[in-house]
């Protein structure tokens, strides 16, 4: 059984660290169930384990995290919202790229409750929306921009970290890092695709679209 638990306000990072280590050791241990936990934070840049110092442009905009999670630099904050998914990996298949995929496929099965077509990208970790309302590239190919990160850590093959994506946050907010060390490729959200929607209806499609995923 999974748990899914939804904080209210914005929660401090460090705190988010400390709940999400918990839970995993205690899912490892047999002392507690699955957890989706769906949160919003501050306004704060995390550092992945692959992250490069020179793609923190801004390093004084907001406090930056060390998030011992895989990926480079990601922003979190208000408008977006965060998913850290507390699964146990193992006795879901011992296959952490399956689960990836899954991952990849649960943020794509939300988005398509909005119309919104997610895509994969070779070489580019996220989900991608085509913007054809955008100038082409240098390369004559459709401009693409950024709406979720993915970014998961194991410990004794339980997930925590997750993913995020883009409801209606400040997207000026981004401007301070590389997101993900992608410089040549924007970041947009639902609500700048011009959907008037909420936290609560994306919410409502990640409950909606996760089993299909993740019970397969």
């Amino acid at each position: 059984m999974v748990e899914w638990i939804t904080s209210k306000g914005l929660t401090p990072y460090p705190d988010a660290l400390r709940i999400m280590e918990d839970r995993a050791n205690a899912i490892a241990a047999g002392e507690a169930n699955e957890a989706i936990w769906l949160v919003e934070h501050p306004p704060l840049y995390t550092a992945g384990t692959s992250a490069k110092s020179a793609d923190l442009i801004d390093p004084d905009r907001f406090p930056v995290f060390e998030a011992r999670r895989g990926g480079e630099y990601t922003y979190h904050g208000p408008g977006q919202r965060v998913a850290y998914v507390m699964l146990d990996v193992g006795k879901r298949g011992h296959d952490v790229r399956r689960f990836v995929k899954q991952l990849e496929g649960w943020v794509i099965a939300a988005l398509k409750e909005f119309n919104v077509e997610g895509e994969i990208r070779d070489g580019r970790v996220g989900v991608w929306v085509p913007r054809p309302d955008k100038p082409l590239m240098p390369d004559g190919s459709i401009a693409e921009d950024k709406i979720a990160a993915l970014g998961i850590r194991l410990r004794k093959w339980v997930s925590f970290h997750g993913l995020s994506i883009n409801v209606e946050p400040d997207l000026d907010h981004f401007g301070g890092i590389v997101p993900c060390g992608i410089s040549d490729h924007g970041v947009t959200s639902l609500v700048d695709l011009g959907l008037p929607v909420t936290m609560d209806d994306v919410d409502v499609a990640l409950r909606r679209t996760f089993d299909a995923g993740f019970n397969d």
